[in-house]
Parts: structure tokens; C-alpha cells; sequence
């Protein structure tokens, strides 16, 4: 070969190489794309799934026959699994691959949605909601940790915004589904296509996703703290199951002690992953980032605030339906104004509110909210069972934009520098908080509001007696967003920012990786 022949096919084979590189690059850019649409529906299902839930519980109560324990547990069944799995969750994909971990999740999320559609009588749903919320502990911490992985700093800010939009979808989107389908008793099944739609969302996410996600795990070998998992499990049912079922046992003594169990749970918790980091450093729950102040006040602020929605949502949707004997498309409309305005408030917050302000816009948002929920008890109170949709939209306008200052700017005040291969454990981490208040929340329902209601009741007085109870739980609603506001004094007064959820990337090159918010709205 000669020297001009050897430089063309040089020449050539660069091209093909450099051609085939492209192409490669091209598909590649595709199939990330096509894999934040596949997480981003499953984020959407699971959203959804929590606000369609609540709007249909009327409907479920008198077509299966539910009583109000169950009704409880029907809401609370979800949220307990759902925060008892969470940090596992997050571990087992850090562990064993996020793309396995969050196929499995999907597959029995849309698995346990058909038994719940299915259920032949309330304990089966019960039964089958907890199974949802245990399948749903897979899935959603992976979300953040596929993209993540999947894309460059650069590109997440961009990511993350579309994440924004979509829960501002889901939170207006899943009342009016919900009311939708109850009314139109598609085929006869009354609440049941509540459950069924997840059926061709969740087997379309499964196929997709196992073609187009890209498999990732921890940078280096983790092992699953079983005994760490069974205490959080234990200590969460050991707390929220008195609560729930304590009215209607009439709060034995056995129920004080299981509570009080907890505590002592939650401290052998403590201790022993202490002794767990130290001796192999795969811990379940990673105690250093409760160092950071920052992380831990958050962390409490989350709880609380978890506890607040928890009560109001559930309440609200029975006062509605059951007290003021709407049908659950007004109420689903009524709950409009408040998505709006906590999807606005939200955007603003985050880029133009906390970077002037810090801190104060999450205290001005405890207290808009707080005023809000004083509002709507005026309002209550002063129109008893005439009251109109339009008399209640002021109230959840304020309502709304103060929960939308608190929510988004809360996820930088609570994040730190949390290592790559602690990612998933933290997203869970901080999840889980979020819905084992939301669990106690639930669980304080039957004291807050169903202790307000007398046990045998004429049909005239079922509705005056959900007035009068919702009422009494607004009261306890503003008591805690008080609590929110003195606990946020802890959080920093200038947060960190970051640029609409995107990862930071610190001066040793070390990426932050941001954790999600999953915010439970009506």
C-alpha cells in the first residue's frame, strides 16, 4: 500500500469512526429523553394515585361499605407502607440497580391497582393499598436517581423543571380524574376505574422502561441493613396503628404502651445504626447527614408539615362530600383555586422570592397558610351547611399560596452534601419523614375529627356533625402551621439555591445530587 492509499484509509476509517460516534451519541441523547418520560409518568401515576384516592373516599364508604376506621386506613394503609419502604427503597436500587429496582416497583404498583380495583370488600382494599404504597416505596426513590445519572449537571436544571410542571399537573389533574370517573360509574364500577386507569400507564412504563433505561448503582459495594429495616417498620406501625384504631377500640391501655414502644424503637434505631456505620459503613439510615443543621431542622419542618396536610386533606374531602352532601366532581372542582395557587406561589418562590429573601418566605408561608386556614374556619363557621364553592375559593387561594412558598425553597433549606452513593438513601430519607407525618396526620384523624362525631346518628345529623368536626380540625391545623413557623427559626437564612432543582457541583468536583419532594395535594 502506498503512502497516499494508507492515508486515505486512515482518512476513511476516521470518518466512519467519527460518523458511528455521532450516531451513537444521537441514540443515546434519545434514549435518555425517552427515559425521563418514562420516570416522569411513573412519578405521575404514584402523584395521581394519592389525590384521586381522597376524592373517591365517600364513594368508597358507602358503596363497599367501609366504616370509618377503614376509611382511615384505606389513606393511611398507603402512606404507613409507603414511608415504612421509602429509605429501603432507595438502598435496595443503590444496591442491586435503579433501573431493576424501579421495574419492579412499577410492575407491582400496577399489580396491587388491579387488586384494588378488584376488592371484593374493604379489607381487601385496605390490604391491597398497603401493598400500593409498599410497591410505591420502589419505584419513587429511583426517579431521582435515573436522572441523576442519566444527565449532566447542565442539563438538570432543565429536568427538574419539567418535574415541577408535572406535579403541578398531577395536583390539578387528580381530583378532577378522580370526580370524573366516580360519576361516570364507567361500566357500572362505581370508584373502581380509579384504580384500573394505572393499568395501561403502568404496563406501557414497565415495557418502555426496561428498553430505554440505562442501569446504575452506588460507585461502590452496599449491603441492606435488614435489621435496621425492621426496626423502622416496626417502630412506624407501632406509633401510627394505636392511633388509628384507638377510637374506635376505646383507647386501651395496650395502645399508650405500643406508642411509647415506639420511642424506645426509634432510639434502639439510633444506636444501632451508629454501631452499623462504624463497623461496615452500609448503615440503612445514613446518620451523618443529621450533623448538617440545615438537613436535620428541615427534616423536622417536613414532619410536621406532613402531619398538617395529612389532617386537612382526608377531613376536607369529607366535610365536603359527606357533610355538606356535595357530589365529588364539585368537590373536586372546589379544590381547584388551591392547585392553582400553590403551583404559582411555588415558581415564584424559587426564582425570584428566596433568592432576595431567604428564609422569610418559608416563615411568610407558614403564616399566609396559616391565615388561610383561620379564614376558611370564619367562613365555616359563619355559613355552616350553605356554604357555597365560591365562599370557600378565597380561603384556598391563601391556603395555596402559602403552601406553595413553603414547599419549593423547603427542598434547598433541607438538602447538603449528600454523597453520590448515598443518593437513594437520602431521597428516601427525606421522603419518608414527609409521609410518616402524613401517616400520623392520618392517624390523628380519628381524634381531631371522627372524636368530634357522635357514634350513633339520625341521617339529619351526619351532616351538621362533619361541619361542626371539620371545623374543630381546621383549629388543629392552624395550631401546627404555628409549630412550622418557630421550627423554620432553625433553618439557615439563606438556604443553599439551587437552579430549579438542578445538581451543584461543589469546588472538589463532587456533584450534590438533589433530592425530590413529594408533596401531597388535594
Amino acid at each position: 500500500m502506498t503512502s497516499t492509499e494508507s492515508t486515505l484509509s486512515s482518512s476513511t476509517a476516521d470518518g466512519s469512526a467519527a460518523g458511528s460516534t455521532a450516531d451513537r451519541g444521537a441514540l443515546n441523547d434519545r434514549r435518555r429523553w425517552f427515559a425521563l418520560a418514562i420516570v416522569m409518568t411513573a412519578a405521575f401515576m404514584d402523584l395521581v394515585d394519592v389525590t384521586i384516592v381522597n376524592i373517591a373516599i365517600p364513594s368508597i364508604q358507602r358503596d363497599a361499605g367501609a366504616s370509618f376506621s377503614q376509611i382511615q386506613w384505606i389513606t393511611a394503609g398507603y402512606a404507613l407502607a409507603f414511608a415504612a419502604g421509602l429509605i429501603t427503597g432507595g438502598r435496595l436500587g443503590d444496591i442491586h440497580g435503579r433501573k431493576r429496582l424501579f421495574l419492579i416497583g412499577v410492575g407491582g404498583f400496577t399489580i396491587a391497582s388491579a387488586l384494588c380495583g378488584f376488592a371484593a370488600n374493604p379489607e381487601m382494599l385496605v390490604a391491597s393499598r398497603i401493598l400500593q404504597g409498599a410497591m410505591a416505596a420502589m419505584m419513587v426513590p429511583q426517579v431521582l436517581s435515573i436522572v441523576h445519572a442519566t444527565f449532566p449537571a447542565h442539563e438538570r436544571g432543565k429536568v427538574f423543571g419539567l418535574f415541577g410542571a408535572i406535579v403541578g399537573l398531577g395536583a390539578v389533574s387528580g381530583p378532577l380524574l378522580g370526580a370524573l370517573l366516580t360519576e361516570w360509574n364507567l361500566f357500572g364500577l362505581e370508584w373502581r376505574p380509579i384504580f384500573l386507569i394505572n393499568l395501561p400507564v403502568g404496563i406501557g412504563a414497565l415495557l418502555l422502561g426496561h428498553r430505554y433505561i440505562t442501569e446504575s448503582k452506588a460507585p461502590r459495594a452496599l449491603r441492606l441493613d435488614l435489621v435496621g429495616v425492621a426496626l423502622v417498620t416496626l417502630g412506624l406501625l407501632m406509633l401510627l396503628y394505636p392511633l388509628t384504631r384507638g377510637r374506635e377500640l376505646g383507647w386501651p391501655l395496650w395502645g399508650y404502651a405500643s406508642m411509647a414502644g415506639a420511642l424506645v424503637v426509634f432510639a434502639a434505631l439510633v444506636a444501632y445504626e451508629r454501631r452499623k456505620a462504624a463497623r461496615d459503613g452500609s448503615p440503612l439510615v445514613e446518620l451523618s447527614l443529621f450533623r448538617v443543621k440545615s438537613f436535620s431542622a428541615g427534616i423536622a419542618v417536613q414532619t410536621v408539615f406532613g402531619v398538617g396536610l395529612g389532617v386537612f386533606f382526608l377531613v376536607w374531602t369529607l366535610y365536603m362530600q359527606i357533610g355538606l352532601g356535595w357530589s365529588p366532581l364539585r368537590a373536586g372542582l372546589t379544590g381547584v383555586p388551591f392547585s392553582i395557587a400553590v403551583s404559582t406561589a411555588a415558581g415564584m418562590s424559587v426564582q425570584k422570592l428566596v433568592p432576595r429573601f431567604g428564609r422569610k418566605v418559608l416563615q411568610a408561608g407558614a403564616l399566609v397558610m396559616g391565615a388561610g386556614v383561620l379564614l376558611y374556619l370564619e367562613e365555616a363557621h359563619r355559613y355552616g351547611s350553605s356554604i357555597t364553592t365560591w365562599q370557600m375559593a378565597l380561603p384556598l387561594l391563601v391556603m395555596g399560596a402559602g403552601m406553595g412558598l413553603i414547599v419549593a425553597p423547603l427542598t434547598d433549606a433541607v438538602l447538603s452534601e449528600v454523597p453520590r452513593e448515598h443518593s437513594g438513601s437520602a431521597s428516601g430519607l427525606i421522603n419518608t419523614v414527609q409521609q410518616m407525618g402524613n401517616a400520623l396526620g392520618l392517624g390523628l384523624v380519628s381524634v381531631v375529627f371522627f372524636g368530634e362525631i357522635g357514634d350513633r346518628l339520625t341521617p339529619a345529623q351526619v351532616g351538621p356533625a362533619f361541619v361542626h368536626a371539620f371545623q374543630h380540625a381546621l383549629g388543629w391545623v392552624a395550631a401546627v402551621m404555628v409549630v412550622i413557623f418557630l421550627l423554620m427559626f432553625a433553618l439557615p437564612k439563606r438556604p443553599a439555591q439551587h437552579v430549579e432543582g438542578a445538581t451543584a457541583e461543589t469546588e472538589t468536583g463532587v456533584e450534590t445530587p438533589v433530592i425530590e419532594e413529594r408533596v401531597l395535594v388535594p
